[in-house]
């Protein structure tokens, strides 16, 4: 992703309580790993802090649906969440920071993010929705017969 010489220091968001506790387990395990090019790690329950400077961000984190929860009620969860995030890398983020968003539905949470980043470059910001272009190929592929489910089939 930054070429193979790149070192990186990972300041990492996890929201409070439990998500700390479990933040601090991941942080222990990539320090023991010794990775020759992992020149730091962070963490922080604070997205002012964690993306302090930050030259790319990584939106992973979204609110999954619960039972008996509808779209728009994941929706509005979610929509907090990316608020404060897209908020809070316009705060300070780097101006060219750019942003790829993983959480779910990413589309609409990268848009959310970017919103709220109004004094950043909004094409910084990016979904990540090859699942779900994987998904639709592999139901195409299904649905008219074919057993490759590649996306070369299709082009």
């Amino acid at each position: 992703m930054l070429g193979k010489d790149q070192s990186v220091i990972l300041q990492m968001l996890e929201v409070p309580g439990e998500g700390m506790k479990k933040l601090q387990g991941v942080k222990m395990e990539l320090d023991d790993s010794a990775f020759p090019l992992l020149a730091g790690t962070t963490m922080s329950s604070d997205p002012h802090e964690a993306f302090g400077d930050a030259d790319y961000a990584l939106l992973v984190g979204a609110r999954p649906r619960g039972p008996g929860m509808e779209r728009k009620d994941l929706l509005t969860a979610n929509a907090k969440i990316f608020q404060l995030q897209g908020s809070a890398l316009n705060e300070v983020a780097r101006r060219s920071c750019k942003t790829l968003v993983v959480g779910n539905p990413a589309n609409t949470n990268a848009l959310v993010a970017a919103h709220n980043a109004p004094d950043m470059n909004p094409e910084n910001f990016m979904a990540m929705t090859k699942l779900d272009q994987s998904r639709a190929e592999g139901m195409l592929a299904e649905k008219v017969g074919r057993k490759e489910k590649s996306n070369s089939s299709f082009q």
